[in-house]
């Protein structure tokens, strides 16, 4: 079985890489214009594209992915855009993060999560958990499958139950936002946005 990481480097070194934009989504550029920049966590960054956006607007960034290319690319990038100083790239998976100790006001993930498994998910959220303040706000875009869809090796996703359970504990779900998602000429998938608020101690 082909692990996602092994489909990852090949999709970056094929160039196969339909996330690849200069720009984040409205999404994560709306919730930005609502806050005070800060120290931010970028999770899942590729190639760097909301690191670089955060750090033009203020913030202090860390980006981490566990593909050496992307990390590469990101490198030059914020490089070329003239706020290498204020990003500090990590090649490394997100699930476990003992190099981090920073109380972050802003988490950003942007389709990283849902290709885990459970076992991966429940550490993923310990390490946000742990390393986004009280206060501070997890914003999450994941692909959705249903209850009771098969989970095969071509894909994963995750069901919206799953997130919610992971994050009961010492957050509160602010908004969520449903739609669908399409690459290419595949057929569209459900996927959502969630604002999650860690409670204040």
């Amino acid at each position: 079985m082909t692990t996602i990481y092994e489909r990852l480097v090949e999709r970056y070194e094929m160039g196969q890489v339909p996330w690849d934009a200069e720009l984040p989504p409205p999404e994560v550029i709306a919730t930005l214009s609502t806050l005070r920049p800060g120290r931010a966590l970028d999770l899942g960054c590729g190639y760097g594209r909301a690191s670089i956006y955060l750090a033009q607007q203020g913030w202090c960034v860390d980006g981490v992915d566990f593909i050496p290319q992307a990390i590469t690319e990101a490198t030059r990038r914020a490089q070329f855009a003239g706020v290498a100083d204020a990003i500090t790239f990590h090649v490394h998976p997100v699930t476990s993060l003992p190099f981090l100790s920073d109380q972050y006001d802003f988490v950003v993930d942007v389709g990283c999560m849902h290709n885990f498994d459970v076992a991966q998910t429940q550490a993923y959220a310990g390490e946000i958990r742990r390393l986004l303040r009280p206060g501070g706000l997890y914003l999450l875009f994941a692909h959705l499958r249903n209850e009771g869809d098969v989970e095969d090796e071509s894909w994963r996703w995750i069901t919206e139950d799953i997130i919610l359970t992971m994050f009961t504990d010492g957050f509160v779900l602010e908004r969520v936002e449903h739609g669908t998602t399409q690459v290419a000429d595949n057929p569209p998938w459900r996927s959502a946005w969630f604002w999650l608020r860690r409670l204040e101690v």
